[in-house]
C-alpha cells in the first residue's frame, strides 16, 4: 500500500531484458540508482512503487536497488518504455507512522493513458489524458483522485463522451515528479481510486441479491427518500 506522495526520482542506470534470475520467466530486471534517500531502511523482499507500479526488492545497495518486471507487467503498464537514464517515480510502502498525504495507492496499475494535450496556466501545467482502456472513465470524477505514474493527483475535469479527463500540475509538484515533464503523445501508468471499484462491487450485490433489477430497487429508493421528505415537511 502506497500514499501517492512520491518521495523521489530515481534513475535507471542498468536494464537487462531477459533476465529469468530476477524476473521470474523473461521478463526484465531494473536496477534503480540515486535514490539514496529511500535505502536507509530498505530490506529485501520489500516493496517500492516504481512510476506507480508494486514491484519487489531483489537487491539493494546504498544507493541502488534492483527489481524483476514480468512480461505481464511490461504489458500492461509503461515500464516496457524505459531506458536506461530514464527517470521513475519511487516511494516506499507505508509503515505505521506515514502520513496520509494523498489517498491509498495499491500499485496495481489499471491501464496506460496518453497525455493528449498539455496547456500552461501561470506557472502551472494542465494535462489531459485518454486511457487505453475506457472502461476507467467511470472511477474517473471531479475533484477525485487519480494515480497517474505513482503520482496523486486531483482531477480538474472528465469527458465521459469523449474519453478524456484532467489534472492541474503546480510548479512544485513539476519538479518532483517524471510526469511534469511529460509531454503530448506520452505514457502515463494509470490507478484509479480503488474505493470506487469497491462501491461499484457493493452497490451491484445489493441488487443482485434484492432480486429486483437495479434500476426498479433505485426508483424505489428515490420514491421512499422522497415520501420521507413530504412527511416532514406535513
Amino acid at each position: 500500500m502506497f500514499t501517492g506522495i512520491v518521495e523521489t526520482i530515481g534513475t535507471v542506470s542498468r536494464l537487462v531484458q531477459h533476465d529469468d534470475s530476477s524476473s521470474g520467466g523473461g521478463g526484465t530486471s531494473l536496477t534503480i540508482s540515486d535514490c539514496a534517500a529511500i535505502l536507509d531502511d530498505a530490506h529485501l523482499g520489500d516493496s517500492i512503487s516504481i512510476n506507480g507500479t508494486c514491484l519487489t526488492v531483489t537487491e539493494f545497495g546504498k544507493d541502488e536497488f534492483k527489481v524483476g518486471v514480468s512480461p505481464e507487467t511490461l504489458r500492461r503498464t509503461n515500464l516496457g518504455s524505459l531506458r536506461e537514464g530514464s527517470g521513475v517515480n519511487l516511494e516506499r510502502a507505508v509503515s505505521a507512522s506515514t502520513r496520509m498525504g494523498g489517498h491509498f495507492v495499491q500499485g496495481h496499475v489499471d491501464t496506460i493513458a496518453v497525455v493528449a494535450e498539455t496547456r500552461e496556466d501561470g506557472n502551472a501545467i494542465t494535462f489531459r489524458l485518454q486511457p487505453r482502456e475506457k472502461s476507467v472513465l467511470r472511477y474517473i470524477v471531479e475533484k477525485g483522485y487519480v494515480t497517474l505514474d505513482g503520482a496523486s493527483l486531483t482531477v480538474t475535469a472528465v469527458n465521459d463522451e469523449e474519453g478524456w479527463w484532467e489534472i492541474m500540475m503546480i510548479a512544485y509538484t513539476q519538479e518532483k515528479v517524471v510526469m511534469g515533464k511529460k509531454r503530448k503523445g506520452e505514457d502515463v501508468n494509470v490507478e484509479v481510486d480503488m474505493v470506487g471499484k469497491y462501491v461499484e462491487k457493493s452497490v451491484a450485490a445489493y441488487f443482485e441479491g434484492s432480486g429486483a433489477s437495479g434500476g426498479a430497487m433505485l426508483e424505489k429508493m428515490v420514491q421512499r427518500l422522497v415520501d420521507q421528505r413530504l412527511q416532514n415537511t406535513r
